[in-house]
């Protein structure tokens, strides 16, 4: 039995929510997102909540109710407050600084890294910190990954593009013979 599956997802309020057919579509104060449904899983709006239930009990069907009911989650979530991911550039002489909707990054190598923001992502970039938002998680989660991949944290220094809250574990250099 999926626990996730039978939490309701509350509507907050400025949000409104459409269901039509197998699609939800979130509309809120930051944008418009929609959701496809999966595996028949069938979604009702009681008052200011969303209820998801299964037709029936099949390996496939009991896996899809959790993940589409987070999925809806994230995209009430993200029409009403947003998501956002923060990078720190670690490293001397690295730099990184948002140009129109272009990022560019000086990360040791002898060409700049001209990063094309997409459209539906807004980056900032101070004090070599890099923000990344916007209200499809997935789609933050991708940009960031993606700007963490042109230069990922080594482990002896700690230099290169990492998640703020993330831990680099630390090598030791080389003994002295």
């Amino acid at each position: 039995m999926s626990r996730i599956g039978n939490n309701p997802v509350t509507v907050p309020a400025g949000v409104e929510v459409k269901i039509d057919g197998n699609t939800i579509s979130a509309k809120g104060a930051k944008g418009e997102l929609s959701t496809e449904l999966i595996f028949g899983i069938k979604v009702s709006q009681e008052g200011d909540q969303l209820v998801f239930t299964r037709p029936n009990e099949d390996k496939k069907t009991k896996a899809a109710h959790g993940l589409i009911r987070s999925l809806v989650a994230n995209t009430i979530k993200g029409v009403s407050d947003g998501f956002s991911k923060t990078l720190e550039v670690n490293g001397v002489g690295f730099k990184s600084a948002v140009n129109g909707k272009t990022l560019k990054l000086n990360l040791g190598f002898s060409h700049e890294i001209n990063f094309e923001i997409p459209e539906d992502i807004s980056v900032e970039a101070k004090n070599n910190v890099i923000t990344v938002n916007g209200i499809d998680k997935q789609r933050v989660g991708q940009v960031a990954a993606q700007i963490r991949g042109f230069k990922k944290p080594e482990p002896y220094k700690g230099k290169g593009i990492k998640y703020v809250d993330e831990q680099i574990i630390r090598k030791a250099g080389k003994a002295a013979g």
